[in-house]
């Protein structure tokens, strides 16, 4: 990755651990220098560089714009959890996990991976903005739905009222 798009990276990064309530973006450029490097990677590097390359990219696939990242990032770190062993390692892929559900609108799982990192560390700055971001979020659907439900019943509130007064009009 050149410095400008390595300089990108870190900012959306720096921009979550700065307080927002808000989980960072990565932009597709970010993803193809990830997906690059865990190429460059496989090919003679140590098993330690090569899983900090696919935890990475792993980052960048669920930080993404585009669902079909979102949903690569979501396996690859399915698939790579059961062979975790080290606690930190465990951690960072379930907080992973959690932000790549929590993109891909599967709020239920995300809280759950989320409350585990919380057991683990319940300190942990990066899982509590993303419990709040979760329970923001199904608050403002739950707020959303019940506007929608309440406009609908007026809807038809409207209907049967007007409904009633032709037929009366016509007696």
């Amino acid at each position: 990755m050149d410095g400008k798009k390595i300089g990108k990276f870190f900012d959306s990064i720096g921009d979550f651990f700065t307080g927002g309530d808000s989980i960072p973006w990565c932009e597709s450029d970010i993803v193809l220098g990830c997906e690059r490097e865990v190429i460059a990677a496989e090919k003679d590097s140590s098993d330690e560089f090569k899983s900090e390359c696919r935890l990475r990219l792993a980052w960048a696939l669920v930080h993404s714009k585009r669902p079909d990242d979102v949903q690569r990032g979501i396996a690859m770190l399915e698939a790579a959890l059961p062979s975790t062993s080290d606690p930190l390692q465990m951690r960072e892929k379930m907080y992973l996990l959690a932000v790549g559900y929590y993109r891909s609108g599967d709020y239920s799982r995300s809280r759950q991976l989320a409350d585990r990192c919380l057991e683990i560390v319940p300190d942990w700055r990066q899982a509590i903005t993303l419990k709040k971001s979760i329970e923001d979020r199904i608050k403002k659907d739950g707020v959303i739905g019940i506007g929608i439900a309440a406009t609908a019943l007026g809807a038809v509130g409207l209907v049967a009222g007007g409904l009633a007064a032709a037929l009366s009009r016509k007696k």
